[in-house]
């Protein structure tokens, strides 16, 4: 019989976030699999809907992601008739996003799913929790955010300086 793994460690902020994300992904794809959608296309159809039919460039700054890949992420999107991408009346070169009436029925019927899913996070996590998470999470996504990551040029760490017998002494190093 073979041993139980024991998890590692998360040290890093970063893979412990995509740790979360896919398993909070795992879990809310099967609550909408009814839909036949995953919750990322389902979140992408509530966005085109709350932004009002955003050019390709405004849902992907909403979203913070890389053009290429929203178009890439769309293409199913559309390919099913949930959504048009039409040239912008004003700016020929820009592509609007918007909801077809299918799209429309879609995300009013994933939004009951979703409240589902949502609703059974907020149990499990704890109401207040979610709140300030969803709190930070908007912190982490934000240009503010970016902005103090690129800026943070001090950290602190302990080294051993040649000459010092191994002793370690605390020095602020530029990234």
């Amino acid at each position: 019989m073979g041993k139980t793994p024991v998890p590692l460690p998360l040290t890093c902020n970063n893979d412990a976030l995509r740790k979360a994300t896919r398993r909070l992904g795992q879990l809310f794809d099967d609550i909408l699999q009814p839909s036949g959608l995953r919750a990322t296309q389902s979140g992408l159809l509530r966005h085109i809907k709350q932004l009002n039919g955003p050019t390709m460039t405004q849902l992907a700054d909403e979203l913070v992601m890389d053009l290429s890949a929203l178009g890439h992420t769309l293409k199913p999107l559309a390919r099913d008739g949930y959504i048009t991408l039409t040239p912008d009346a004003r700016d020929r070169r820009a592509k609007r996003v918007k909801l077809t009436a299918s799209g429309e029925a879609k995300v009013a019927e994933t939004e009951l799913l979703w409240r589902i899913a949502q609703t059974r996070f907020e149990a499990a996590f704890g109401q207040r929790k979610a709140e300030k998470f969803r709190k930070t999470l908007a912190l982490l996504a934000s240009s503010d955010f970016t902005e103090a990551f690129h800026t943070a040029t001090k950290i602190n760490r302990k080294r051993h300086a040649p000459g010092s017998g191994g002793k370690a002494e605390t020095v602020k190093t530029s990234i």
